[in-house]
């Protein structure tokens, strides 16, 4: 088998039932001796299996797939596509890739609760770790439509290069041309008091 970076060792998708539209996260875990776990969880129960170096050999001759990175394709395909479909039996699930005859079919083993639990905390450290990863590597900003307002917090302010002009606020009753002085009230015209004239 052809040796693979890390991302690729393992399978972390969501897998959206195309017969009743349940949703469940299906993982998959290569092991150094070149076996892989698979399974998938809807958070309350899990179900799993071990695949054999030799059966996952095997499934390479298949499916005519040349590394574990186009083993991994094919299972995110199957899972984003909509192609897939679980079938729940009472201790045991068959996970179906694809409606074809001729597609992966797997036979998965009900995990107790305890052991059920086991894995889904393992399962949700590995997404938090997959995601922290990501973000110091500076993934998460391609996927961020927004720029991440607090970076502007850190940075250093810009020096004014002219002139500073101080802004006064402009008062109510201020006038609009001539700041600073008074709005002056139309002349109302003269009073004069008939009672003088005598």
């Amino acid at each position: 088998m052809d040796q693979i970076n890390p991302e690729s060792k393992s399978v972390l998708c969501t897998l959206l039932d195309k017969n009743d539209q349940s949703k469940y996260v299906f993982f998959t875990q290569k092991r150094s001796s070149g076996d892989i776990n698979m399974g998938f969880t809807n958070g309350e129960d899990v179900w799993k299996t071990h695949l054999s170096e030799e059966i996952v050999s095997q499934l390479f001759k298949k499916f005519a797939l040349k590394s574990t990175e186009d083993y991994t394709i094919k299972l995110k395909c199957a899972c984003k596509t909509g192609r897939a479909f679980v079938k729940l039996q009472e201790d045991s699930a068959v996970l179906h890739l694809g409606s074809e005859p001729t597609d992966l079919s797997l036979s998965l083993s009900k995990l107790t609760d305890s052991e059920g639990r086991t894995e889904v905390k393992e399962l949700l450290f590995k997404m938090a770790d997959s995601l922290q990863q990501q973000e110091s590597q500076g993934a998460s900003s391609s996927f961020s439509p927004v720029k991440n307002p607090q970076k502007r917090d850190f940075e250093p302010r810009k020096q004014h290069t002219g002139p500073i002009l101080a802004v006064r606020k402009r008062l109510p009753g201020d006038s609009l041309i001539n700041p600073g002085t008074k709005r002056k009230k139309p002349a109302t015209g003269v009073a004069f008091d008939d009672g003088d004239d005598e």
